[in-house]
């Protein structure tokens, strides 16, 4: 009796981005067969049956099919904006001195914290829609704007509801430790003690995170400070992440990668042994172009440090109000061949196969095989070179999620 299948997709290119095929693992005569949300078939058409049945047969004509795109940093949810920093730094303030000022982080913790869960939806969806718009089926979105525990659980709440008003995968990340609110009076030790007993167990027992992220740096928290969430988080059952070397090199990719932490995002200031200790844990390197160009940093992140020790790179938008307004993965990929040199099948991967390791759901989505959900993105293009070559042109013919 002949297979049945829901969907096939059919006349397709695929770039599979399978680890185990070189390049992007491309099949020139592909094809697509899901069933229950979830591919089955992901291979060549000559080894596909010929007498294999589907409720909907799709014809690409030629298109490629790429894993649905996965942006593994976001702070998609929060309240107001920050183009008056914006302009501040065009007259010459620096990130830093902005935030030293009780601009940056605080100012949108303000603005967060008078918003409602409704109106920090509303205000992200159009974000939300915009990546949705460019293939993005996960996406991962932290907290952070908050600072107390009733505004971080109101952030990560919305950010659940967005994944049911929308059909994409939210993956949320408890970032209590990204800055220092007004409140806590300068006591950087006192404030990481009340995220580690009562923010981060609070968080943890509503079961609102899928993980755990700190920034650590000089206008944010310590090495031993950043270590002590880690530990809660560790004793929570919920794998880490962190912002590490954006600002300068405090060792942040080193003890993300003692914690064996899922990605250590940013990493300008990154040196070889940081990256030789992110290699051996399995840490994903997270580059975030986005915010290296909007604040006009110099310093790059060591891609061939990464290259050599093996170190798997992944890309995202890193949207957010203050460093890195990028609601484009598309963008962020040019950004991440442009910028830091690196190349096609790096981006290409870095927002499919190494975004959804960054997240810990490689085993999900990621790549065009069996079993994993049928997240797919359909482009009109010639080869899959145009989707990082090509600037603010969005080539998307279908996106598919779970399916459907």
């Amino acid at each position: 009796m002949a297979e049945r299948f829901d969907r096939i997709w059919h006349n397709a290119r695929l770039a599979t981005m399978r680890a185990d095929r070189p390049d992007l693992g491309e099949i020139e005569h592909g094809v697509i067969a899901a069933r229950d949300g979830r591919i089955v078939y992901a291979g060549a058409q000559a080894d596909f049956p010929v007498d294999a049945d589907a409720a909907d047969r799709i014809g690409c004509e030629g298109r490629w099919i790429t894993p649905g795109l996965v942006d593994c940093h976001t702070h998609l949810v929060y309240g107001g904006n920050r183009a008056h920093e914006f302009e501040l730094r065009l007259k010459g303030a620096s990130y830093e001195e902005i935030a030293r000022a009780g601009g940056g982080i605080v100012s949108t913790v303000a603005a967060t914290r008078k918003a409602s869960e409704a109106e920090l939806v509303a205000s992200a969806l159009p974000r939300l829609d915009a990546l949705i718009g460019e293939g993005a089926t996960t996406v991962e979105i932290k907290s952070g704007y908050g600072l107390d525990t009733e505004t971080e659980m109101r952030q990560l709440t919305a950010a659940r509801s967005l994944g049911h008003q929308r059909p994409v995968a939210v993956r949320t990340s408890f970032l209590g430790a990204h800055a220092l609110p007004p409140e806590a009076d300068g006591d950087k030790d006192r404030y990481i003690n009340h995220v580690c007993r009562e923010m981060l167990p609070a968080v943890a027992k509503a079961g609102l995170a899928d993980a755990v992220d700190a920034f650590m740096e000089g206008i944010a928290f310590s090495a031993e400070q950043t270590a002590l969430v880690f530990e809660t988080a560790s004793e929570l059952g919920l794998p880490v992440k962190l912002h590490a070397d954006q600002l300068s090199n405090l060792d942040g990719a080193a003890l993300a990668a003692k914690f064996s932490a899922l990605s250590a995002d940013h990493l300008e200031h990154t040196d070889e042994a940081g990256a030789a200790a992110m290699a051996k844990a399995g840490t994903v390197a997270v580059l975030l172009p986005g915010a290296f160009y909007f604040i006009r940093e110099t310093q790059k992140p060591p891609v061939e440090a990464f290259r050599k020790h093996g170190v798997p790179m992944a890309l995202a938008t890193d949207c957010n109000p203050g460093s890195s307004p990028l609601t484009s993965l598309l963008l962020a990929m040019n950004m991440g061949a442009t910028l830091f040199r690196m190349t096609v099948a790096e981006c290409l991967t870095g927002v499919t196969r190494e975004g959804a390791r960054a997240l810990g759901v490689i085993h999900e989505t990621g790549t065009l095989e069996a079993g994993k959900w049928c997240d797919l993105a359909i482009w009109d293009i010639e080869r899959p070179a145009e989707l990082v070559y090509r600037i603010g042109f969005n080539p998307l013919h279908r996106r598919v999620w779970r399916g459907q």
